[in-house]
C-alpha cells in the first residue's frame, strides 16, 4: 500500500479464515458483504463479477467457500481498489479488481459475460436524510447511481441463465423490484430480520436472467436470540454463528 495512504486495520473474517485489510475510518465491512457471499449458488469452474466491490469483502468470502472461481471485482474508488488487490493477494484468492464507474466501464469488462453478478449497492439516497463528512464512506453508502442503473448494468453482464444477486435496505424493495424488467426472473426475497418479531431490516435479492419462475418469497433468516438484547455477548443464532464464522451457506428457500 502506499505512505500517502489512510490509517488501516486488519479484521478478522469467517472466524478467522479471511484477513481484510480496510481503512479504519470511512466505510467498512461488516456482515453484509458475508451474507451476500453465503447466498451465492456458485461452483467450481464459474465467473463471479462484484459491482462495487469495495475492499473485497463479499468476492473474498465467496472464493474462500468455493475454490477456482472467476473472481473479477470493479470499483470507483482507488483506496478500495487498491486494497481488494492487497486483500486477495494476502488471502491467496485469485482476483482480478478493475477501478472504474458503473457508467464507464473498462471496455474489456464492458465486453465480458458472468455466471454471477454480486452488488451491494450503496443504502441510502442522496434525497434523503444527512450525507457523512467522510468522502470515502458517503462515496460508498452514499446513492448517486440509481438503482435501476445498477439493475441494468448487472443484468448486461449476465451470461444466459446467470444468477444476479444483491443485498439490500428492506425498505428499498420495492425500488429494486421495480428497476428489474422481462430479461430477469424467478425472483426470491430472503428478508434478513434482526430478532424474531422484527421487522426485516435488510433483504438478499436473487433473480436469474432469462428464467421465468414465480415470484417467491423466502423464509426469513433470524440473526440473533431472544426477543431483545439483554447482555452484553454475541446473540448470533446457531445458523447465522455458522454463516459468519464457517462460512455456511445462505439457503434461499
Amino acid at each position: 500500500m502506499s505512505s500517502s495512504a489512510p490509517e488501516l486495520t486488519n479484521d478478522a473474517f469467517l472466524g478467522g479464515q479471511l484477513t481484510l485489510t480496510q481503512p479504519a475510518a470511512g466505510y467498512r465491512a461488516g456482515v453484509d458483504p458475508v451474507f451476500l457471499a453465503a447466498a451465492i449458488p456458485a461452483h467450481t469452474g464459474q465467473s463471479v463479477l462484484e459491482l462495487g466491490c469495495g475492499a473485497g469483502a463479499a468476492s473474498l468470502c465467496l472464493g474462500h467457500r468455493v475454490a477456482g472461481l472467476r473472481l473479477v471485482g470493479l470499483e470507483r474508488q482507488t483506496i478500495y481498489a487498491d486494497l481488494a488487490r492487497h486483500n486477495a493477494q494476502q488471502n491467496a484468492i485469485l482476483m482480478t479488481v478493475y477501478q472504474g464507474d458503473l457508467e464507464n466501464m473498462p471496455a474489456d469488462l464492458r465486453q465480458d459475460r458472468f455466471d454471477h453478478l454480486i452488488m451491494n449497492p450503496p443504502y441510502f439516497r442522496r434525497d434523503r436524510g444527512t450525507a457523512s463528512p467522510n468522502e470515502v464512506r458517503e462515496g460508498a453508502l452514499g446513492e448517486d447511481t440509481p438503482l435501476t442503473a445498477w439493475l441494468d448494468h448487472a443484468t448486461r453482464r449476465l451470461l444466459p441463465g446467470g444468477y444476479m444477486t444483491l443485498i439490500q435496505n428492506a425498505e428499498r424493495l420495492p425500488e429494486v423490484l421495480r428497476a428489474m424488467d422481462q430479461r430477469l426472473g424467478s425472483v426470491v426475497v430472503k428478508p434478513l430480520c434482526p430478532r424474531i418479531g422484527r421487522a426485516a431490516s435488510l433483504v438478499i435479492v436473487q433473480a436469474r436472467k432469462g428464467a421465468r419462475g414465480a415470484f417467491r418469497l423466502a423464509a426469513p433468516l433470524v440473526l440473533h436470540e431472544g426477543a431483545q438484547h439483554t447482555v452484553d455477548r454475541e446473540h448470533y443464532t446457531p445458523e447465522v454463528a455458522d454463516i459468519l464464522r464457517n462460512g455456511a451457506a445462505v439457503l434461499l428457500e
